[in-house]
């Protein structure tokens, strides 16, 4: 299928078109993505990333294609995959057990530091961000809704500031860490 073909698929029918690109390209992307060290969770979400993507790029006419649409998805998932584990290298994340009781000892009796408190950090991101964030990462709720309560143009701009303002509660965070170990 053209990137033209693509367009006129998605602009008559986006939900059959969008669910014909699904089964044909996700079993790949969820297979890569587990292969390389994610869940099926991460899987979902490189590809409904890739997805937007491609939607974007094909209603606005900037898509070149030369594969088959299922293959650059699957590409451009890939590169996505592969950016979010260089993002997690460089920022490691120790799992915290599901029972509180499974912590160290002095970890659960420690009182909880104010400068870490992750959700001060969210309140201090202005309300805008805190409802996006909360919506997405609290409520589960999806990127579409998201996008419609907070009258985004279109859902790759609600990812956009979903990611914006994640960065933004990562580097306020990542700025008192780094202020509290130099006090010590």
């Amino acid at each position: 299928m053209s990137a033209t073909a693509l367009r006129d698929a998605l602009l008559a029918n986006r939900e059959q078109a969008l669910t014909r690109l699904y089964r044909q390209a996700f079993p790949a992307v969820r297979r890569y993505v587990s292969r390389h060290g994610g869940s099926a969770e991460d899987a979902q979400d490189v590809f409904h990333d890739a997805l937007v993507i491609l939607y974007e790029q094909a209603t606005g006419g900037s898509l070149v294609l030369t594969a088959a649409a299922s293959t650059y998805l699957v590409g451009v998932a890939r590169n996505l995959w592969l950016h979010e584990l260089r993002r997690r290298a460089r920022l490691p994340q120790d799992a915290l057990p599901d029972d509180p009781a499974q912590l160290p000892a002095e970890a659960a009796d420690a009182p909880e530091e104010p400068a870490l408190a992750v959700l001060d950090y969210v309140e201090r991101l202005g309300d805008r961000c805190k409802s996006i964030l909360l919506a997405f990462y609290y409520f589960g709720q999806p990127l579409t809704r998201i996008a419609a309560d907070h009258h985004f143009g279109s859902v790759r701009s609600a990812t956009v500031q979903k990611f914006k303002c994640l960065e933004r509660l990562r580097n306020s965070v990542r700025r008192a860490f780094r202020s509290e170990t130099v006090d010590y």
